[in-house]
C-alpha cells in the first residue's frame, strides 16, 4: 500500500508538462514555480498550526530550497523550453543519482540490480519519449539536470534527517521555505503576475498548487520515509510514462511501437523494483529518535 500510495506522486507529476503547455500563460516558468508552492504549503501551515522547531528551521530550508524551490524553478524553465519527452527522459537520470548519493549517504548498498534498474528505466523513458525531431536547448537541458540533482539530493537529505513531526506538518515547511525562495527570485526576474489571466490559467495554477504539490508532496514524503531512497527514486519513472499516455489520450499524440515498448520496459522495470522492495523498511535510527513521540 505504501508503493502504491507513493506512486501516485510521479503520476500526478506527469501531467505538469500537458497543464504547462495546455492551460498556463507563456513564459513564465518562475511564476507558475513560485505560485505551485507558496499557497499549498500556507494552506498546510494553518491546517496543522505547527512550525519546526530548533534545527529544523535551517533543515526545513535546506530541504525546501532542494526539493522544491529549485526542482520547481527548473522543471518549469525545462517544460517551457524543451518537448516534454526530452526533459522528462534527461530527468529520468535521477533514480540513479539517488542510488550513488544513498549509498554515500545513507549507507545503502549499491548493488548491480539498482544500477541496472537505473539504466533500464533511463533506456525505456528514452524509447518513450525522445522523437527525431525533438529540438534541443542548451539551458533547458542544463535546466533538466539540474533539477533532476536537486530532487536527488533533496530524497537522499529527506530519508537521512526522517521528519520532527507530522507529515503534513514537515511537507508544509518544505513547500513554504520554497516558495519564499521562489517568489522573490520571480518577481526580480519575470515581474508582477499578469493582469489578465484566464480562467484555465487559474484552473492550471490551481490543479498544480492542491493535486500537484498539496496532495502529490504529503504522498511522497510519505514514502521517501518508509521505503529504501533508490525504490521511491524508481516510482520516478512513472511521471514521463504519465506524460507520453496523457499526451495521446488528451492531444491526439501518436503512440509509435518504438514508445509502446520504451513504456513496457518502463513498466517491467517498475514491476521487478516493486517485487524486490521489502514490505516494511525500518526508518534510520535518527527518525526512529525524532518520530518516537508522535505516535508513529
Amino acid at each position: 500500500m505504501v508503493l502504491l500510495l507513493t506512486a501516485v506522486a510521479p503520476c500526478v507529476w506527469g501531467t505538469t508538462y500537458i497543464i504547462t503547455s495546455e492551460l498556463l500563460p507563456p513564459d513564465r516558468p518562475l511564476l507558475a514555480a513560485a505560485l505551485r508552492s507558496l499557497p499549498a504549503g500556507v494552506l498546510l501551515v494553518v491546517l496543522v498550526r505547527k512550525l519546526p522547531q530548533g534545527s529544523w528551521w535551517w533543515r526545513s530550508s535546506v530541504l525546501g530550497v532542494l526539493n522544491i524551490g529549485v526542482f520547481f524553478a527548473l522543471l518549469f524553465i525545462a517544460a517551457y523550453r524543451l518537448p516534454g519527452g526530452v526533459a522528462a527522459t534527461i530527468g529520468a537520470v535521477q533514480p540513479l543519482l539517488v542510488a550513488v548519493l544513498a549509498a554515500g549517504w545513507l549507507g545503502e548498498k549499491l548493488t548491480r540490480t539498482k544500477l541496472t534498474a537505473g539504466v533500464t528505466g533511463l533506456v525505456g523513458v528514452a524509447l518513450l519519449v525522445l522523437q527525431a525531431q525533438a529540438r534541443l536547448d542548451l539551458l533547458g537541458v542544463v535546466a533538466a539536470l539540474g533539477g533532476a540533482v536537486a530532487m536527488a539530493c533533496g530524497v537522499v537529505l529527506t530519508k537521512k534527517w526522517g521528519r520532527p513531526d507530522t507529515l503534513l506538518a514537515t511537507t508544509s515547511w518544505q513547500l513554504v521555505a520554497g516558495g519564499l525562495f521562489l517568489t522573490p527570485i520571480a518577481f526580480l526576474i519575470e515581474g508582477p503576475p499578469p493582469a489578465d489571466l484566464t480562467l484555465p490559467n487559474l484552473l492550471g495554477y490551481l490543479y498544480l498548487g492542491i493535486i500537484g504539490t498539496a496532495l502529490a508532496y504529503t504522498l511522497w514524503f510519505r514514502g521517501v520515509h518508509l521505503l529504501p531512497a533508490s525504490t521511491t527514486a524508481i516510482l520516478g519513472l512513472l511521471s514521463p510514462l504519465v506524460a507520453t499516455l496523457a499526451g495521446w489520450a488528451l492531444i491526439n499524440q501518436d503512440l509509435t511501437p518504438g514508445q509502446l515498448l520504451g513504456a513496457a520496459i518502463i513498466l517491467g522495470t517498475l514491476a521487478l523494483s516493486a517485487l524486490r522492495t521489502p514490505r516494511s523498511v525500518a526508518p534510520t535510527s535518527q527518525h526512529v529518535a525524532s518520530t518516537t513521540g508522535n505516535g508513529r
